[in-house]
């Protein structure tokens, strides 16, 4: 009975159900007595285990609302949401601290978020690993591995306040990693740096993916980071619009827009404005795609005008 139960279950997951991140239909809405905000309004994701992703998009967009949800820290109002086999709407409370504990890591924007001024590096990144029961030994030996594998073995005895930005958020790359998550969350860790110093903390970022083995996705406004990941997800009005695939060099960057499980796409800006597209559009069936057009032109079909 158990096997034709997990088949039965097996045969009602989609494709899409194969990820390491799946967000279906996500809904998160914000009320208070004088006004709702719809953060999320029906977002699809689906990210595989091992990639390095962007998600960007304007402020209010939704991007930091979503890592909040991944990271256990937020519930959405409705939808599904999945991390690495957690069912994060149905987790009790001392599931989603084993899940923020195990499971996930997360990297703030705010430098002075992400570390505890009166620990040493070391000491720092040695901590979330005791909350894991880590025996101390490997504790330290696990702490001192990931300060050299990020680059930044020589703070291994300085407090924050003697790190420079850059420093400190790599240091807080290796306190995420800590406890080998799945996934790495990272809400615009470059935000407060120079160039050179976000180039030195996306390249800690790639160094936990390629050689730590995290899946990372990283919230960020800057075009040099977005533009060194395979893919980019743009993110508007609460849900997924666009996705930018490069080859494994960053060349031949191609644009999609994302058609959600709703059947439903959201058209670029710029698309829109050329085209004049307003409240009502019209499809037309071709051989081998769809036309959209203004509501005020007819189209030419096979058998002469389009009707209305």
């Amino acid at each position: 009975m158990r096997k034709l139960e997990e088949r039965a279950r097996d045969a009602l997951r989609t494709p899409a159900d194969d990820g390491l991140v799946v967000c279906d239909n996500l809904v998160r809405v914000y009320r208070t007595d004088e006004v709702e905000v719809q953060a999320l309004q029906g977002l699809d994701l689906v990210v595989e285990e091992g990639e390095c992703m962007a998600l960007v998009g304007a402020s209010g967009s939704g991007k930091s609302t979503l890592l909040s949800i991944l990271s256990g820290l937020d519930l959405p109002t409705a939808g599904r949401a999945l991390v690495a086999g957690h069912d994060l709407l149905a987790m009790r409370r001392r599931e989603r601290l084993g899940y923020r504990r195990r499971t996930v890591g997360f990297v703030w924007q705010q430098t002075g978020r992400n570390l505890l001024p009166y620990l040493t590096a070391l000491e720092n990144v040695a901590l979330p690993m005791k909350y894991t029961r880590v025996p101390h030994r490997k504790r330290s030996a696990r702490a001192a591995e990931l300060l050299d594998v990020l680059g930044v073995a020589y703070c291994r005895d300085r407090r924050p306040a003697e790190l420079s930005g850059g420093e400190q958020q790599r240091v807080a790359v290796a306190v995420a990693t800590a406890n080998a998550p799945r996934v790495l969350l990272a809400d615009e860790p470059t935000g407060e740096l120079d160039t050179a110093s976000g180039e030195e903390v996306f390249a800690a970022l790639r160094r936990a993916n390629e050689e730590l083995g995290a899946t990372v996705l990283v919230v960020t406004h800057d075009p040099l980071v977005s533009g060194q990941v395979r893919r980019t997800v743009r993110i508007r009005d609460g849900r997924t619009s666009t996705e930018t695939l490069r080859g494994p060099d960053g060349a031949g960057a191609e644009e999609f827009t994302v058609l959600d499980r709703a059947g439903r796409l959201q058209l670029p800006r710029d698309y829109v404005d050329r085209y004049g597209l307003r409240g009502r559009v019209r499809l037309t069936a071709e051989p081998d795609h769809v036309g959209i057009w203004p509501d005020g032109d007819r189209p030419a079909g096979p058998d002469g005008p389009a009707g209305p």
